[in-house]
């Protein structure tokens, strides 16, 4: 079954060193989704942007070689990949001899878009440093407000609040405090939020308390940026939103999903925590 209860995530775990495509666990996104009131045609575009950092196989005469590996599985895909299965399968190819990266990057991509039911894309890079810089989220910082916060979950929409009796306004705003937890073994999934949007101005300190509402609630981290994303659109009536989440490093892999109101890609950037 395709539920997360029965993925290998929180078990103990034979590290495979050879390809096995099989390692890889789909999740459907619908479930989660229904839950939210989402319906087969999306309110949103986007994707997930992974970011691989321990990725290496082996040339046609034995000797290692390693590389950054970067995915875009697009929102639209009938199915997410469970993390833990992620980094099995791509710790699979440490002792596999590859024709080439080309042949490594084919592989990839079959793979992966059978997991998760649609194309998605692979690039693989050099690991010198200078190729990722860090950068800071672009926007107004919401955490240094002084405000009293007693609420860390479940989410709470009711914090949500714009006013509808002004001009709209267009705004970028970013929080450090976004904390969720592994929906299977509660181990918590740290991350950075930046919401644009345009609109009925909304209220930073209700947003700040809602972004904190996530800090004990059980969730994967595409799941939370769709809530985040919905919440957002029912209680406020943006004109366009767009919602980011730079998630931190956990086995290799950062996940970083982007929802949006209108078609676009993000930039692939790199922030201190990551």
């Amino acid at each position: 079954m395709s539920t997360p209860e029965h993925s290998p995530l929180g078990k103990d775990t034979v590290y495979a060193d050879r390809y096995d495509p099989n390692l890889l666990f789909p999740i459907p996104r619908a479930d989660k989704r229904r839950e939210l009131g989402v319906a087969e045609t999306l309110p949103f575009h986007g994707m997930d942007i992974w970011n691989a950092y321990e990725l290496s196989w082996l040339d046609p005469r034995g000797k290692p070689q390693v590389a950054l590996a970067e995915f875009h599985i697009p929102a639209s895909s009938s199915h997410l990949i469970e993390s833990k299965s992620f980094k099995l399968y791509l710790n699979g190819f440490a002792q596999e001899r590859m024709e080439s990266a080309d042949v490594l990057t084919d592989t990839l991509l079959h793979d992966l878009s059978a997991a998760a039911g649609a194309v998605i894309s692979v690039q693989l890079g050099p690991t010198r440093a200078a190729t990722l810089p860090t950068v800071d989220l672009d926007g107004h910082l919401l955490d240094a407000q002084d405000i009293a916060i007693d609420h860390y979950g479940p989410p709470q929409p009711d914090f949500l609040r714009a006013d509808l009796s002004v001009q709209p306004v267009q705004e970028t705003l970013v929080s450090h405090l976004l904390r969720s937890n592994c929906p299977v073994t509660g181990q918590p999934d740290w991350g950075s939020v930046q919401i644009t949007y345009r609109g009925a101005p909304i209220d930073h300190a209700g947003l700040l308390r809602y972004l904190v509402s996530f800090r004990t609630h059980n969730e994967f981290h595409e799941q939370c940026v769709e809530r985040i994303f919905v919440d957002l659109m029912q209680r406020c009536s943006p004109q366009q939103l767009s919602v980011y989440a730079r998630y931190t490093r956990r086995g290799g892999l950062d996940i970083n999903p982007f929802r949006s109101s209108v078609p676009a890609t993000p930039d692939n950037v790199r922030t201190v925590r990551q």
